[in-house]
């Protein structure tokens, strides 16, 4: 079979790259198809395979600037010839599942998101106080077009995956299609505790986007004073910078090897925004720390609250709290995190590094990769009939 895989960018490892990863392992022999590519940016895996990016590769600033092309991103996309493809893969958090290709190829998409920069979403990238008068109005101008545009190409794809039930549940309302759920993938060979002895801070890994929420983490151990290390980069990186106290300390972008040390040797691992899934919460779980995660989105699905943090219209069943591996706040302000924090250092001693690891062991990478080829292939066999 001829294979394409298409990912809307090529510009680091975070969760998207991680499922990359593994369809590229899937199918090492297929051609990739991105908006752009900065070289030795992802993994060699990735790298590996044939790279075919699109005309948004050779505009001016596109490493630091390639968000504000988004209005571009749609004639890119469109651009790309995919004749002769038996099957088309997408992985699309922005316009990568709306590829055009004919009734002869079978397009399934792995769905990350549906365009958050448009729906939900949009105030966050795009308020004024953020991206500045001229993108904002642009984009506001845009939003509508872009909005009926997203949903319109949602019909090339032939079935959707879900990265959670949080995503599928977008998916029916933006693109009034149905999905199946498949969770990412986590490493839990990589994630796995060893010796290192504990220390006396907090953490978060996160790139530093407006909907990640990293400063309400900034703003509550300001009030706290404790320890506590952030590990990321991005876009809000200046001022979150300026923001933080003495006691707040930036690690930038560090190597797998790095995180994981630093997952050993929290006290706990801090999550403020809702998410669509949230491998991190997963990745510090698999190393058998707790969480104290924003109780929306994803992290319903990936962690399981204490007791007092439990709500029912979680839809949590309340048999599964009694092992559980983190706590939730439900407000997204710095005091509503101050509060789970200080709840947290009250139940500490309840939390069981076994327990926490075997419930990170269910989203393994191995649990994925199996999921994704039975999916494909039942679907390839239904499609040649």
């Amino acid at each position: 079979m001829k294979i394409a895989i298409v990912h809307d960018w090529l510009t680091g490892m975070r969760g998207g790259e991680k499922c990359l990863e593994v369809f590229c392992k899937l199918f090492p022999s297929a051609d990739l198809y991105s908006l752009l590519h900065i070289p030795d940016s992802v993994s060699p895996i990735i790298e590996s395979h044939p790279i075919h990016t699109s005309f948004i590769q050779n505009l001016p600033f596109v490493e630091s600037k390639y968000r504000y092309y988004l209005p571009l991103m749609p004639m890119a996309i469109e651009q790309f010839d995919f004749s002769g493809y038996d099957l088309i893969l997408s992985s699309s958090h922005c316009v990568a599942k709306s590829v055009k290709h004919g009734p002869e190829t079978l397009h399934i998409c792995y769905c990350h998101t549906p365009m958050r920069y448009i729906w939900d979403q949009f105030d966050q990238y795009f308020g004024r106080d953020t991206s500045g008068l001229i993108p904002a109005t642009v984009m506001r101008i845009l939003r509508p077009w872009l909005q009926r545009w997203d949903a319109r190409t949602s019909r090339r794809v032939d079935h959707f995956i879900a990265n959670s039930g949080h995503v599928r549940k977008r998916i029916k309302k933006y693109y009034g299609q149905e999905a199946t759920v498949i969770h990412p993938p986590v490493d839990t060979g990589l994630f796995t505790p060893d010796c290192e002895e504990r220390g006396d801070y907090f953490l978060i890994v996160s790139a530093f986007a407006p909907y990640k929420r990293v400063d309400l983490a900034v703003e509550a151990f300001n009030k706290l004073g404790y320890s506590f290390t952030i590990i990321g980069e991005g876009q809000d990186a200046g001022p979150l910078r300026k923001m933080a106290g003495p006691n707040i300390r930036f690690e930038g972008w560090l190597d797998n090897s790095a995180i994981r040390s630093h997952y050993a040797r929290c006290r706990a691992f801090v999550f403020c925004g809702e998410e669509d899934f949230g491998i991190t919460l997963l990745e510090a779980q698999a190393m058998g720390r707790p969480v104290i995660a924003f109780g929306r989105g994803g992290a319903l699905e990936t962690v399981v609250p204490d007791s007092q943090t439990w709500k029912p219209e979680t839809g949590i069943p309340q048999n599964k709290i009694s092992c559980p591996t983190g706590v939730f706040f439900y407000e997204q302000t710095s005091d509503s995190l101050v509060k789970a924090i200080q709840h947290f250092e009250s139940v500490e001693s309840q939390f069981d590094a076994e327990t926490i690891q075997r419930h990170a062991a269910q989203f393994d990478v191995a649990v994925f990769t199996d999921r994704i080829r039975n999916f494909i292939e039942e679907r390839l066999e239904k499609h040649r009939c």
